[in-house]
């Protein structure tokens, strides 16, 4: 698809959370972020897009009763309307299990730890967040020899050519694709291969999610190539932080909808908060989604941390 055919496209994008716990502010931010870019027009065309939602449930063990409807009632306290169609990742394991088959031959079986991986990766000329490529080039024989004591996760077998991804925040963007996971040890589809192809078939072509995950995106573009997808267009927010600069957290205080209920802080003021985070509205101004949607230039997104405070 040609530059000038996307251009005409509609926006569609997604939020996408896991249903492990209560959203907190942060998250809330991202997930508004992602509805202003999707329906203010961001390089793409310059008319109202799409915004989907998807529940990632894959990892079965963190996912807790309830919060799933938590998640999906706080967003849309806030005013935020999803387009369908729902995506539950749980739902869709057979097509994650199908796209693997399909990159027989760019694969290859990793018997390591996390920690082995920490390991290497900290040694010196290591390359910390990367794979150290441990049990890239092993033998069969000595793939043989590690399944008798470790299931094997599998790894996307990665060229080493720069790949280069727009974002809508960092610009160009280049770097070397990672061997990521595509299936854990235990036979469940990894995040990287669940995302990637779940975009792709709900038609997603704009991700705008937070700045920490800038490092997948090079990854899951190059990931996307091989399945003959499309890659879509990246936003890379600034995350939210608390008061020692770390990722904010539910034991940071009031950060959840319904721990700032109980302080007297309703849907109305945390859309206010954000705004005001946002460059977007005056401290205490009443505001609502239109409002932030006619004000908001992805040019003028503050490219600091909120750091959250309270």
């Amino acid at each position: 698809m040609t530059q000038s055919q996307r251009s005409r496209e509609r926006i569609r994008g997604r939020y996408a959370p896991s249903p492990t716990g209560d959203l907190h502010l942060g998250n809330l931010r991202t997930a508004v972020l992602a509805y202003l870019f999707a329906h203010s027009g961001d390089g793409l065309n310059d008319g109202p897009g799409e915004l989907l939602y998807r529940i990632e449930d894959l990892d079965r063990s963190r996912v807790r009763h309830g919060v799933a409807d938590r998640q999906r009632a706080d967003l849309e306290a806030l005013g935020l309307v999803f387009d369908p169609p729902l995506v539950v990742q749980s739902e869709r394991t057979d097509a994650y299990r199908e796209a693997l088959q399909s990159l027989a031959g760019k694969t290859f079986e990793c018997f390591c730890s996390r920690r082995e991986i920490a390991e290497a990766a900290s040694a010196p000329h290591g390359s910390p967040g990367r794979y150290p490529g441990t049990c890239r080039d092993l033998t069969e024989a000595e793939r043989a020899e590690r399944r008798r004591t470790r299931q094997p996760a599998i790894r996307l077998l990665a060229d080493r050519e720069p790949l280069t991804v727009i974002d809508l925040v960092y610009g160009e963007v280049t770097g070397i694709p990672d061997d990521i996971v595509l299936q854990r040890n235990d036979g469940t589809p990894a995040y990287h291969l669940a995302v990637v192809l779940d975009d792709a078939e709900s038609g997603v072509n704009q991700v705008v999610r937070g700045d920490d995950l800038l490092g997948s995106a090079i990854s899951q573009a190059y990931l996307a190539r091989l399945l003959g997808r499309q890659v879509p267009n990246y936003a890379h927010v600034p995350l939210a932080l608390n008061a020692e600069g770390n990722r904010l957290a539910k034991r940071d205080g009031a950060v959840t909808p319904a721990d700032l209920a109980a302080r007297g802080v309703g849907p109305a003021e945390v859309l206010t908060m954000i705004a005001v985070s946002l460059d977007l509205a005056a401290d205490a101004e009443p505001v609502d989604l239109e409002t932030l949607r006619a004000r908001f230039d992805p040019e003028r997104l503050p490219r600091y941390p909120w750091i959250v405070t309270g």
